[in-house]
């Protein structure tokens, strides 16, 4: 019996130190050009087709799932805004987000409080994180999307996989990818006992309604 209970707790154990951001598909980050967001070769973007589509909470989501080595955190962001401005064929679109870094919500409220603390996003000191696409190019049965996010202060080129679909009523996306914190300069490290990931998995889902 003693065996069996030491067996469970173990397990728990194991369960709880497993680490989300190893699990998905890592961001390909590199230095950011000093450019704006460029149409891929192939013509450029059909403006009948072209609209601009909104993208506000009512429609989407931005979330993360952040670890230390005991436990793992979801959270996300409840006040951002962009838009897609739609090409034909889609890989000619463009992405643009905003987000109020001082939105930032966690599982925990100590942790939301935190979060936003000049450990980890430091909100008063940089209020929004942004990005904005450079290139969606077609990747097997997916997509790769790139683009330059400045989170922290810092900016980055990060390329990711996504899934994206469009109708005559909605144009549908969505992605799943880790991020290292450390590229983007929040380095807090923890507890010496329960230290803090590198990785951190990014969410994000969007369905955007197209005008009638």
């Amino acid at each position: 019996m003693r065996t069996t209970a030491l067996l469970f707790v173990t397990g728990l154990l194991v369960v709880g130190c497993k680490n989300p951001g190893a699990d998905v598909a890592p961001a390909k980050v590199e230095p950011a050009a000093d450019s704006k967001a460029v149409v891929v070769p192939g013509g450029e973007p059909d403006k009948e087709a072209g609209s601009s589509l909104a993208i506000n909470p009512s429609n989407s989501k931005v979330e993360f799932v952040g670890a230390k080595v005991t436990a793992s955190h979801e959270g996300g962001f409840t006040d951002f805004a962009g838009k897609v401005d739609m090409g034909d064929p889609i890989e000619q679109s463009s992405i643009e987000l905003t987000i109020q870094t001082a939105s930032l919500f966690a599982d925990k409220e100590k942790l939301t409080k935190h979060l936003k603390s000049p450990d980890f996003f430091d909100v008063g000191k940089f209020p929004t994180a942004t990005f904005r696409s450079t290139e969606i190019k077609k990747d097997g049965a997916g997509h790769t999307i790139s683009g330059d996010l400045t989170l922290h202060g810092v900016t980055k080129r990060i390329s990711f996989p996504a899934t994206i679909s469009a109708t005559d009523s909605a144009v549908s996306a969505s992605a799943e990818f880790s991020i290292n914190r450390q590229d983007f300069g929040i380095a807090y490290a923890g507890m010496k006992d329960d230290l803090i990931r590198d990785l951190v998995v990014i969410k994000l889902s969007l369905k955007l309604p197209r005008q009638s």
